[in-house]
């Protein structure tokens, strides 16, 4: 029988990883509830996930060029614990520590796992890899949802959180075999714990389709966190009546929105190239927003349907990156772009908080605004570069 291959093994560690992240945003009003949390503490607890591993983006970068073998050991283990924590349940500040240790392991997880596929994938199959990868992190995501929208409801939220997060156990399972497909790290004594380089020197140019691929990322992630970390749970629990299992229900709607579109998205990526792809997709998601932000519900609903499709193209800015940096380099490139998406992951509910009791809507509307924005600019660096091409 044959083995499976490196993208196949990687995709079950980001679906195992991902459960957790599905599940909480459904079980974040009953934890404020239950703990008493003021907005803006509600707000900080979400985001604290995003700071987390905006923080840890950059260390875990530079580790990553000669050690990704025990980078990628490490992580699921470190999920493992970080999820037991959070469910211990406690305090604010307990609450706080927890989500800020998930955060960690899971940029250690994604960022690692996305440098193994840049790093060894091949280069005429990238865009499907990459949407194979984030289909199997949203299909965990959806699972975490679903977990939570089938548990009786008379369940404490830490409880539902730990079955949730169960499937984590698969990650641990595949992880030998994983490390097995890698190739060694080499002679580790002889080499650093941090460095950008594999090589030595090198420097990648910072293009037009790099501050794309950056901008693209940064407003996808804002808004991602800002709609189904704060508003959507929010909104739907005191503007719609919304229980537990009727937000699980919104929110399983957007997950498999973006599954159906994943992978022919990746195709498309592969046939036209990312930005013509990547530019229509942030203008719906721009669209999207508009909806679930400020429409009554039908209109959030037909909202949470072009969130999905806007998810969907979540990573395809890694194609315009990997197309513009040296593989040596890319290790490096890829934590630097996570740290912009990850504060954007962090920026979303903890912004929204504090702005909750004055002006709910502006960062919705600055959110859709910049997609619309940078999804016009990428269809126009497109259209630029064949223009280009054909003189």
């Amino acid at each position: 029988m044959r083995p499976p291959s490196l993208v196949v093994l990687l995709c079950l560690s980001a679906f195992s990883s991902t459960f957790a992240i599905g599940a909480f945003p459904a079980l974040l009003p009953e934890l404020g509830t239950v703990g008493g949390l003021a907005d803006w503490q509600i707000g900080l607890v979400a985001g604290l996930f995003g700071f987390a591993r905006m923080a840890a983006d950059i260390p875990i970068g530079l580790v990553l060029t000669h050690h990704l073998r025990s980078a990628l050991a490490v992580g699921p283990f470190l999920l493992a614990a970080a999820a037991l924590s959070l469910a211990a349940g406690g305090p604010f500040l307990v609450l706080a520590l927890g989500r800020f240790a998930m955060g960690v392991a899971h940029a250690l997880i994604v960022v690692s796992g996305l440098t193994a596929l840049l790093r060894f994938g091949a280069t005429g199959t990238m865009g499907a890899a990459l949407t194979a990868f984030e289909l199997s992190a949203m299909l965990g995501v959806l699972g975490g949802t679903v977990f939570v929208g089938v548990l009786p409801a008379r369940l404490p939220w830490y409880v539902a959180l730990l079955l949730s997060c169960s499937p984590q156990l698969i990650g641990l399972a595949v992880l030998p075999r994983v490390l097995a497909a890698l190739p060694r790290d080499g002679a580790l004594t002889s080499r650093p714990l941090f460095a950008r380089d594999a090589e030595g020197g090198r420097r990648a140019p910072l293009t037009a389709g790099v501050l794309l691929a950056f901008a693209a990322g940064g407003a996808a992630a804002l808004t991602y966190s800002t709609l189904e970390q704060f508003v959507i749970p929010l909104r739907g629990h005191r503007e719609f009546g919304l229980e537990r299992h009727g937000i699980a229900g919104l929110l399983i709607l957007v997950q498999a929105t973006d599954i159906v579109c994943l992978l022919p998205f990746g195709a498309l990526v592969d046939r036209h190239g990312a930005a013509r792809v990547l530019g229509p997709i942030l203008i719906a998601f721009g669209v999207g927003t508009a909806l679930i932000s400020a429409g009554n519900f039908p209109l959030v609903v037909a909202g949470c349907v072009l969130y999905g499709v806007g998810m969907a193209g979540w990573p395809l800015p890694l194609g315009l990156l990997r197309r513009e940096t040296p593989a040596a380099l890319i290790g490096w490139r890829t934590a630097m772009y996570r740290v912009g998406v990850d504060g954007g992951i962090f920026l979303g509910p903890f912004l929204s908080g504090v702005l909750a009791a004055r002006a709910p809507l502006v960062l919705p509307v600055l959110c859709g605004g910049a997609l619309i924005v940078v999804g016009g600019l990428l269809l126009a660096h497109r259209h630029r570069e064949s223009a280009t091409l054909v003189h």
